[in-house]
């Protein structure tokens, strides 16, 4: 039986107009994408996504600003069966120095990628101005970046 796989991700940017993102190594690929995850059943998308950043970043965040929802087919990466729904909103905390951040990509020691059924997570702040969207790993990421690109270029 297929599914929607809601999904909630943070656009979270520094005072220093940098993004944060997150490298991941899921089920043996590494992955660059938005802070968020899965909503459970029972919880709102905006307190959903305040749970995700506690719980992937350990910061509080503000949910603050709608940006997009999916608004095309996607089916997910991990489940073929799953179709994702992903919703964007902006997010600020104001304990963005208190994150753990590294300035290398995919900075995993070699531990934490040798077993493939591993997951590792680590984060780094990406200048907005210069960001790609073809940098993000995951197909709606990529559509979410380059709408604010464009709303942040007028």
């Amino acid at each position: 039986m297929a599914l929607f796989n809601v999904r909630v991700y943070g656009i979270l940017l520094d005072a220093k107009n940098r993004l944060l993102v997150s490298d991941e190594f899921i089920r043996g690929e590494y992955y660059t994408k938005l802070p968020g995850g899965g909503l459970e059943i029972g919880e709102g998308t905006r307190d959903g996504l305040a749970r995700e950043f506690v719980e992937e970043t350990g910061l509080t965040v503000t949910v603050g600003e709608h940006l997009y929802t999916t608004d095309f087919f996607q089916i997910s990466a991990f489940n073929n069966k799953d179709q994702i729904i992903s919703i964007y909103y902006n997010v600020h905390s104001n304990e963005c120095e208190n994150i753990k951040t590294s300035e290398t990509h995919f900075d995993f020691t070699p531990s934490q990628v040798a077993d493939k059924t591993n997951t590792a997570e680590s984060f780094r702040w990406v200048d907005f101005e210069n960001i790609d969207p073809a940098i993000m790993s995951l197909p709606i990421d990529k559509v979410a970046i380059q709408l604010l690109k464009q709303k942040f270029s007028v």
